[in-house]
Order: structure tokens, then sequence, then C-alpha cells
């Protein structure tokens, strides 16, 4: 979304075409993840998978959740890599995958294989971490398709005997491409349920202590924060 003030402004300007109504079932809290939604709803979409297909997240954080989260609702049998014992622990509670592993005590690979013997048809790398991306390349089927979601700030190596022995799709995705009708549509019928993925709302005056401090020292144990500027609204 594009405008002037900041997400932290009481009220910001828009141009109309960034605005989608949000029918009256749909709360305002919930309707505040409407847009990381949408980031992993352009994800699935940029994969192109054919019906009940086998995909690999790597990394479930609430981009990873919400990627994950969209792959299921359609149909696709999903599999989460994820080393955080929390972050596992939040990604079967809102019950967005079939398969849940720890990529420092479980090979991955082997996993993936025992589920699906050719590999995964697709993997979205939502970690930004060097194994993370190897995991998503060993996982995938002859064929098979690598999205990354996450925001590297740094380079990245690239197997590219590997990338071209398996004849790999490799993928970028950012943000969303007129995916918010869709979403939104899914979060309003019922098919997913965002109210599980606010793990706390608080106003302005605690952004520092309970907003950024958690995100930056203790972000497993967060999924998405609201904050209110005036404190009320949520």
């Amino acid at each position: 979304m594009g405008g002037n003030g900041g997400g932290l402004a009481e009220k910001i300007s828009v141009d109309e075409r960034w605005v989608h109504k949000i029918p009256d079932n749909l709360p305002l809290d919930e309707a505040a993840l409407i847009e990381p939604l949408s980031v992993g709803y352009h994800a699935v979409e940029r994969a192109n998978l054919s019906e009940k297909s086998t995909v690999l997240v790597v990394g479930a954080g609430p981009i990873g959740l919400l990627t994950a989260a969209v792959a299921k609702v359609q149909g696709h049998t999903v599999i989460i890599s994820e080393p955080s014992g929390l972050r596992r622990k939040k990604a079967q509670e809102a019950q967005v995958a079939d398969y849940f592993f720890n990529p420092i005590e479980d090979d991955i690979q082997a996993k993936v294989h025992e589920i699906n013997e050719k590999g995964v048809d697709a993997a979205f790398e939502c970690t930004s971490v060097q194994p993370g991306f190897e995991a998503c390349l060993d996982a995938i089927r002859m064929g098979g398709t690598v999205v990354i979601v996450a925001i590297w700030g740094k380079p990245a190596s690239v197997d590219m005997a590997k990338l071209v022995i398996k004849e790999a799709n490799l993928l970028g995705t950012i943000a969303y491409n007129n995916t918010h009708p869709k979403t939104i549509d899914l979060v309003s019928t019922g098919k997913i349920k965002l109210d599980q993925f606010i793990t706390a709302k608080i106003g302005l005056d605690d952004l520092i202590d309970k907003g950024f401090d958690t995100l930056i020292h203790h972000n497993e144990t967060a999924v998405k924060i609201l904050v209110s500027p005036t404190g009320k609204g949520l």
C-alpha cells in the first residue's frame, strides 16, 4: 500500500486504487493481515501449481505461515521446515501444513522423499538464509520450482549444476499483484482464519517495549503485532 504519513499515523491519504472494501463479517484487526496474506497468495500463484501438488515451505515466520496457509487451503500437501520449536508449534496449531520438520535434527531431503519419492513440486524459500535456499533446491522434483519469497539483504550462491540437471524453475516474487480481492474472499468465507496469527495488540506508547523489542529479541514468540496509534480500535 502506498501513501503519505506512514503506517503508524492515525490517518493517511492514499489513491483510490489502493483501497479494497472489507465485508461486514471481516473484523478490522483481521483485515490488517490481508496485506501479508496477499504476499503468500501471490507466491503460490507464481508457482503455477497443478491440483493437489506437494510443496515445501522453508521458514515458518509470518510470511512462511501465510504462504503455507494459502497452499493448504488450495488443497496441496504442505511440508514445513522450521528450526524454531515455538514457530513449528504455531504452525501446527494453525493447521497450515501436513508435515512439520526441524532442519537441525531432520534430513529434509530424505523426509520429503518419504512423502513423495519424486520430490516436491514447489518449494518456497521464506528465510533469506543459504541453507534454506539449498534445502529448497534439494527437495524439488525434476522440473520443480523454487520460489524465493524472502527479501535477501545479501547475495546467495547457486549450485548451477543442480539447477540445470533438475531442469528447475527458479522464480522471484515480490509483494502481490491484484491478489487482495482473492485473499479477502478466502478470509471472509472462513477458509483462512487470520485471528490466530495475531499475537499481540498494542498502543503506540508500547511500540518500543512490546513491539520492536519483541520482534528484534524474541521474534519467534510473535507472528503479527498490531499497533493502534490511539490504543483503541483493535
